[in-house]
């Protein structure tokens, strides 16, 4: 029978001492980074769906806290969204935007910082290269349930969902995904530089 490799530490796991609580405030915190980076928008005529910073933010909390607590993370900021709380683009809320046109991408949150945050913890974070590919992974299954999503809120076809749910997004999404591919291998340089581990 094997046994399942222990994970790595995550950036989280040695930033911040682990004292009592501390995995409830870095769920708190990672809910709070993603609110704070959803403020940061641009609207497209053809599209129902805006440009945020709310993926650069999914890719850090996953990453950042490892899979159980980004997953949690970003679970408590779509619930806190829906409840109401001004947590989405533009400060939104409210239970119509998880059910509306943008609700896919938002349960992608969640499904995306579990896969990057298991990558973390398999230390793919710590070259630009391997964090690219991994926080590249995180954005497909982001835009994989954004597209399903849309098709289902709004009726579109397929073809019709690309062109306005991921086409206008790849650029973006490729220089958000290369910023935080260069920011966690330099967050580990750090780390390593400063305690020696």
């Amino acid at each position: 029978m094997s046994t399942l490799a222990v994970p790595a530490p995550v950036l989280a796991d040695r930033l911040v001492p682990d004292v009592r609580w501390r995995d409830a405030a870095l769920v708190v915190g990672g809910a709070l980074l993603v609110a704070l980076l959803a403020q940061l928008r641009v609207y497209l005529p053809f599209t129902p769906v805006p440009i945020t910073g709310q993926t650069l933010g999914v890719a850090l909390v996953g990453a950042g806290l490892g899979a159980r607590r980004g997953a949690l993370s970003m679970g408590l900021y779509v619930g806190l969204g829906a409840l109401g709380l001004p947590f989405y683009a533009g400060g939104e809320g409210g239970l119509s935007f998880v059910f509306g046109a943008t609700g896919g991408y938002l349960l992608g949150f969640v499904a995306a910082a579990a896969l990057v945050g298991r990558l973390a913890e398999r230390q793919a974070d710590r070259r630009p290269l391997t964090a690219f590919i991994s926080l590249q992974a995180g954005s497909l299954v982001i835009f994989a349930f954004g597209l399903a999503g849309l098709m289902l809120t709004t009726g579109v076809g397929f073809e019709q969902a690309i062109a306005q749910g991921w086409l206008p997004f790849i650029p973006g999404d490729l220089f958000k995904t290369a910023l935080a591919a260069g920011l966690l291998p330099g967050a580990w340089a750090l780390i390593e530089r400063f305690t020696g581990r």
